[in-house]
């Protein structure tokens, strides 16, 4: 059994409302999910965070703390270990691109009238990066 390191951003707008990206392959193809991916080789967990929300909702970031992580399992007996950070959006403009079918803004309200990956509202709002409404 292989650990894959990845990483997640937790963006949160001035209104609490939460970026989210819809995935468009699997792992996890049509839920709604915060910004990431793999590590590469040679990548700080900073420069991989970045990297991801760039390719993935066109926005630019300035990264943050570490906000917590969490494991998953993945195919072949792959587990994914996900370390996500906070960021703030410093500039880009917002729109679905890479991996992602769509990129927008939700409330916690609209996130849970929606399919996300496993437990995402309910960890975030454990870890504290997501304020309660």
């Amino acid at each position: 059994m292989s650990t894959v390191r990845c990483v997640g951003a937790v963006v949160v707008d001035e209104e609490g409302r939460l970026l989210v990206v819809r995935r468009g392959r699997p792992p996890g193809e049509g839920l709604w999910s915060i910004p990431g991916g793999r590590v590469e080789p040679g990548e700080s967990d900073a420069e991989a965070v970045a990297r991801e929300v760039r390719e993935e909702t066109g926005l630019l970031v300035r990264v943050g703390d570490h906000a917590g992580t969490v494991r998953r399992p993945g195919p072949a007996g792959v587990t994914y270990e996900v370390h996500d950070y906070t960021a703030t959006v410093a500039g880009g403009t917002l729109r679905a691109g890479d991996d992602a079918a769509d990129a927008r803004w939700m409330s916690v309200a609209e996130l849970r009238g929606v399919p996300t990956t496993t437990a995402l509202v309910e960890t975030l709002l454990e870890w504290g990066v997501l304020p309660a409404q």
